[in-house]
């Protein structure tokens, strides 16, 4: 059986990986489905769900504060907008406000990642501290 990769990413590592991937999955949205908004939504939730496996454990809280803002950059080829920079501006906040239930349920998902891994996180550190204070309280036995 397979497994999946297994990397480490750094709270910027997780950051980086999730912005690229929305920019390129929209992208790759604009060029096969017209810049469907919905299709980069349901995209946008496996790497939500990604990007909370794979950063480090040191870096948890990154993972849910970095996919909002992947959500945000990847918006930016599919922002409809005309007249230049504040056109593209206005899709961008367009886009945001009309698909916000994607972004929220993308951060749900990270987050609820990220909150079941740090309880696993305490649960196997306070395992340790139990397993460590029982090896000390227990006398040494002397064999012959």
């Amino acid at each position: 059986m397979r497994r999946f990769p297994n990397p480490r990413l750094t709270g910027l590592g997780g950051g980086l990986f999730s912005a690229a991937s929305m920019v390129a999955l929209a992208c790759l949205d604009l060029l096969l489905f017209g810049g469907s908004l919905v299709v980069y939504g349901v995209l946008f939730l496996p790497v939500c769900a990604l990007t909370a496996v794979w950063v480090r454990r040191a870096d948890l809280v990154t993972a849910v504060v970095a996919v909002p803002i992947a959500f945000a950059v990847g918006l930016l080829p599919l922002a409809d907008g005309a007249g230049g920079v504040g056109g593209r501006l206005m899709g961008l906040v367009t886009a945001l406000a009309t698909h916000a239930g994607w972004l929220y349920g993308g951060t749900l998902v990270a987050g609820l990642i990220v909150v079941v891994r740090k309880v696993r996180q305490m649960s196997r550190r306070r395992a340790a501290q139990r397993r460590a204070a029982a090896s000390v309280a227990q006398p040494r036995r002397r064999t012959a």
